[in-house]
């Protein structure tokens, strides 16, 4: 009896221990469930992005656009090297990435010749998604374009950088333009710098056919800015910084829209021109706006003047306070959202302002269930 009632006392136990065991594996194979997956920073951004097939959005694939008839014979060649392509370089990241695409499919639109194109864009190699990455994305959209991601090592300009009254002017990639002469090919002797957050309503050709002159650089001014206010009393009261504008007429112009000639960029090393204006801020704070004082410093009253049309600027509204702004009288070739507020997100917000409606058909990024924008 004792040896039977301990075998039962034994398959008790053992019950109980198998019992015990099949609810923890339960247990735990819920609370593994419940866990959220967790994602690569690449897979989160390709899920964002919606280029990798993600079920909830997507960028759909950009139009083919030829050539006119009247358009250069660009050969068997790489493009890049043909005497009638035309140079564009822009910034590429991912916060700003669907209005770089916006940009572009507007520029191929509204060209004549938009197989004669070259862009170059360039990418923080610090940043996700990586160079690479974005070449990917970007052939996905734009099967047919010729261009070419660079990489841009922060590393050369963030010891350079003083704060600004925006955080986004702070980032490295916001001076990559100082640098271009430097990334691109020195074959490429001309090129069209442009934001990430412009539309192009006209032919490209044009704003490439203007003459610069004696100039390095050519872009809209406006001279009746207040150009004072862009520096700080430490500056003006200094005339050994002050006498910069001595015998000039220095003007406003946005760096956003500029025709570059970076033969003479080279030759004139405008790199250390700005980096040394750079240095002094660190030192003196002698500016608060991020990229664009150093431009004003060493091109103020040196710039070839292009037509007020190529760069309807300060569209999304004031750095300060969020506001909508209007056109300005005239006919209109550009239109540049710089200041804080971004059509996209505005858009997605359900609070966009007038002007961003002439934005959205360029938009190449919906959601799944929405019909193509072209």
């Amino acid at each position: 009896m004792i040896g039977k009632a301990s075998v039962n006392a034994d398959m008790l136990r053992f019950q109980a221990v198998f019992v015990l065991i099949v609810a923890l594996f339960f247990l735990c194979t819920n609370a593994i469930r419940s866990i959220p997956e967790l994602e690569t920073p690449i897979k989160k951004y390709a899920s964002n992005i919606g280029v990798y097939g993600s079920d909830n959005v997507q960028y759909l694939e950009a139009p083919e656009y030829r050539n006119g008839d009247h358009c250069g014979v660009l050969g068997t060649t790489a493009t890049a090297y043909g005497p009638f392509v035309v140079h564009v370089a822009m910034t590429l990241d991912f916060e700003y990435l669907r209005g770089s695409i916006a940009a572009v499919h507007s520029i191929l639109k509204h060209t004549s010749c938009p197989e004669n194109l070259y862009f170059h864009f360039i990418a923080s190699e610090s940043k996700t998604p990586k160079p690479d990455d974005l070449s990917r994305i970007i052939k996905t959209i734009f099967p047919s374009l010729d261009f070419r991601v660079y990489s841009f090592d922060d590393r050369v300009v963030k010891n350079l950088i003083s704060y600004s009254v925006r955080e986004a002017l702070e980032d490295p990639l916001n001076y990559a333009r100082t640098y271009l002469a430097e990334i691109l090919d020195s074959s490429v002797t001309r090129v069209i710098y442009l934001d990430s957050d412009i539309i192009v309503v006209d032919d490209i050709q044009k704003l490439w056919s203007f003459s610069l002159g004696s100039t390095a650089i050519g872009a809209p001014v406006y001279c009746h800015a207040n150009f004072t206010k862009y520096f700080t009393d430490r500056f003006w009261s200094d005339s050994r910084l002050s006498r910069v504008f001595d015998g000039k007429k220095p003007c406003y112009f946005n760096t956003g829209v500029m025709v570059m000639d970076l033969a003479k960029w080279r030759r004139e090393d405008y790199r250390s021109r700005i980096e040394r204006w750079m240095e002094i801020q660190k030192e003196e704070r002698i500016y608060d706006l991020g990229s664009l004082p150093p431009f004003l410093l060493v091109f103020g009253g040196d710039v070839a003047a292009i037509d007020h049309r190529w760069n309807q600027h300060g569209l999304g509204g004031n750095n300060r306070v969020h506001s909508c702004r209007s056109l300005h009288p005239g006919p209109i070739s550009l239109l540049h959202w710089s200041g804080k507020g971004k059509p996209w997100v505005r858009l997605d917000a359900g609070e966009p302002c007038p002007v961003d409606e002439l934005w959205s058909p360029y938009d190449l990024y919906r959601h799944s269930k929405e019909q193509p924008r072209l």
